[in-house]
């Protein structure tokens, strides 16, 4: 017998939450000692090569608030524009950062190497950029989105080429404040809202 769905009303999603802080870095939810180092809390592992900065920024969300909550993942090759685990790659750099929006101003601050330009499968030549992955409360599914550099030549990367209207392009560059520091900020919707892609 087949149960008539029309009565049935759908049931509330459950979002990342804090649960996403209490797995991910637990220290930061609070939970110090569970292990003795976190996974990735920096992607820096001693003398590495290339420009060390810094990228400030905050998740805005609709209302045009700071997300206190928001948790944030990096990827990126090295200053040669090498990744992890392929030959010639920074034995000192891992390419992968966790870290987390202050829980008071709802800024983050990511500090790693900045990236060199890399040749991709393809054979087409991407410009300099960081791969980010965000979660907090409303978001469902965690959102990919990319950081490049205002100081960069931008105009050859082949995701960039691909964005329109084009204008939106200035939604992904980071703006340089000062010497090896980058404001980025990134907002879910509304006027300005940032590129996320499907991957």
């Amino acid at each position: 017998m087949v149960q008539n769905l029309g009565v049935l009303h759908e049931t509330p999603s459950q979002t990342a939450g804090p649960y996403v802080h209490i797995g991910l870095m637990p220290s930061y939810a609070g939970n110090s000692g569970t292990y003795d180092d976190e996974v990735g809390t920096t992607p820096i592992k001693g003398e590495v090569r290339g420009e060390i900065i810094e990228i400030t920024g905050s998740v805005f969300d609709g209302m045009g608030w700071a997300m206190r909550d928001a948790l944030l993942e990096s990827w990126q090759c090295d200053a040669s524009g090498v990744f992890p685990g392929n030959e010639g790659a920074d034995p000192n750099f891992s390419g992968h950062c966790r870290f987390a929006a202050d829980a008071e101003t709802g800024e983050f601050t990511l500090r790693t190497v900045k990236p060199g330009s890399y040749l991709g499968r393809s054979g087409i030549r991407s410009a300099p950029h960081i791969s980010l992955w965000i979660v907090a409360r409303g978001i469902n599914l965690g959102l990919n989105t990319r950081v490049y550099f205002e100081d960069e030549d931008n105009s050859f990367d082949p995701l960039l080429k691909r964005i329109d209207p084009a204008p939106r392009v200035e939604t992904l560059l980071a703006n340089r404040v000062d010497i090896g520091r980058y404001r980025f900020d990134i907002r879910l919707q509304g006027e300005g809202e940032t590129v996320f892609l499907e991957v």
